[in-house]
């Protein structure tokens, strides 16, 4: 028996995770779950990385808790999180509150890499879908408004490395999360000197670039006695790159849609595709675990199911979302929304910016939280379905299956929804597959017996227990009406 922590931190919440593996199956147990959220201060929107980090070493503390407890030793821990924030270090202190992603005055750094780089070059480089809060954009934003965090910087770390400093003392850019950010050629896999010419910052403002699978370092005093000493292996640091090795498939044609705050979905191809057609159907070339390309588009996700959610109960309207679900199914299709519109990105009420959505471009204006709820929904499932059309278009792949993974394949409703829109079959499960894909890359690392992903998934299948979904006769309609 081995035991395997997974630090993983998406952008609602966090959690350590506990993971035995006895040679043939991968059983999770988790030992701490915490909230985590953007913070809004002074007109901007950050993280509240102290609370964050607070929260990871009591996970920490508790997972050397129970190495003691069971006597089984801690073999390594690994790090994810969602990608594209970082934070800003001088004298390997953390200068000020990592900004978030959702930051709306990330508009300024695009206006000013455009008059620099037009995007349509930016992608003939990096090979990164266009969306507003990537890296190259936070950045400039920073250096058009003088920010004085960025001035006095010496170095900038994605938060899982971030993380991995703080636990290690060992500074790197891990090449998944590094991929992501618009940062680095897609061809060569190295920073891109030309893009930071363009943004007027040196390349060496970040770490070396290291592979899922290396030793960072050794975890310091500190953290709990059971982890001192203990290998931190570098993994899937964005947490889409550890969810898709924690895909339960068993050949390949298959489209992976990871569903948590955002909908990430995409297939794995083994060289980037740099086209005008890619570039104008907003897909991206993202680096995975094995030097796979993650061919994938980012929408929307749960975010809007959440902040819906979160509105109604701030207002006093709160139903059970199995509720509300139950209702919205028996519904239909109310309207349809462009869940990839910028207007969807930032907090705050909604429901209200879905009502004022439908009513301008539809006509039709939802109320209820049942309606708000299926136009989420259904909207989702139409998106899904026009990015696996694009998908077969741009590239030539044989789509037999779709998996969905993370918070999302326990929606019923939007997987049955998925599979009637997209007219395949589909299978939801597991919940946990960024933590168990996180673990994964930290057996093949120690296990010589697991040479590649196929390995690993093999495990991971016979560790999950899955629901199968098959498309509706009634996924015609639903196909007409999205029209």
């Amino acid at each position: 028996m081995k035991l395997f922590g997974a630090i993983d931190v998406g952008a609602s919440s966090g959690r350590v995770i506990a993971g035995y593996f006895d040679g043939e199956t991968l059983k999770l147990n988790e030992v701490h779950r915490f909230q985590n959220g953007p913070v809004t201060a002074n007109g901007r929107v950050h993280w509240d990385f102290d609370a964050l980090f607070e929260n990871i070493k009591t996970g920490l503390s508790k997972l050397s808790d129970e190495s003691e407890k069971t006597g089984i030793k801690i073999t390594s821990v690994g790090i994810d999180t969602w990608a594209v924030d970082y934070g800003l270090l001088k004298d390997g202190n953390l200068i000020a509150q990592p900004y978030c992603y959702r930051d709306e005055q990330n508009q300024l750094g695009v206006e000013q890499v455009d008059k620099a780089l037009s995007f349509e070059s930016i992608y003939e480089i990096a090979g990164i879908q266009f969306l507003p809060f990537n890296t190259v954009y936070q950045l400039s934003k920073q250096k058009t408004m003088g920010d004085k965090s960025l001035a006095e910087a010496e170095k900038a770390m994605l938060l899982p490395d971030l993380i991995g400093f703080l636990l290690t003392g060992q500074m790197a850019t891990e090449v998944t999360n590094a991929s992501t950010t618009s940062l680095m050629e897609a061809r060569s896999r190295k920073f891109s000197q030309e893009i930071f010419d363009s943004i007027g910052i040196s390349s060496d403002l970040f770490p070396p670039l290291m592979n899922p699978g290396d030793v960072l370092g050794q975890i310091k005093d500190g953290f709990g006695s059971a982890l001192t000493g203990v290998d931190l292996v570098l993994v899937g640091s964005h947490d889409t790159a550890s969810a898709v090795v924690g895909v339960p498939a068993s050949e390949p044609g298959f489209v992976f849609i990871s569903s948590g705050t955002w909908s990430l979905l995409g297939a794995e191809i083994s060289e980037p595709v740099i086209t005008d057609e890619a570039r104008a159907a907003n897909f991206t070339n993202e680096l995975g675990v094995g030097n796979r390309i993650r061919f994938l588009k980012n929408l929307s996700g749960l975010w809007l199911l959440n902040e819906s959610m979160r509105h109604w109960e701030q207002n006093q309207q709160a139903q059970s979302l199995l509720d509300i679900l139950q209702q919205a199914a028996a519904i239909g299709p109310v309207a349809f929304i462009d869940v990839t519109d910028s207007e969807f990105i930032a907090p705050g009420n909604m429901p209200n910016r879905i009502s004022n959505h439908c009513e301008a471009v539809h006509g039709v204006r939802p109320e209820s939280p049942a309606e708000i709820v299926s136009v989420i929904m259904h909207s989702l499932a139409k998106s899904y379905a026009d990015g696996i059309k694009d998908l077969r278009e741009i590239v030539d792949l044989e789509i037999n299956k779709i998996f969905v993974t993370g918070g999302g394949s326990q929606n019923q409703l939007l997987c049955q929804l998925t599979a009637d829109y997209c007219n395949l079959p589909l299978t939801s499960g597991p919940v946990e597959a960024t933590a168990m894909g996180n673990i994964g890359v930290q057996m093949m690392a120690s296990e010589k017996k697991l040479e590649n992903l196929e390995d690993v998934r093999r495990i991971i299948r016979a560790s999950t227990e899955v629901t199968n979904y098959e498309p509706r006769l009634q996924s015609i309609q639903n196909k007409e009406r999205a029209k």
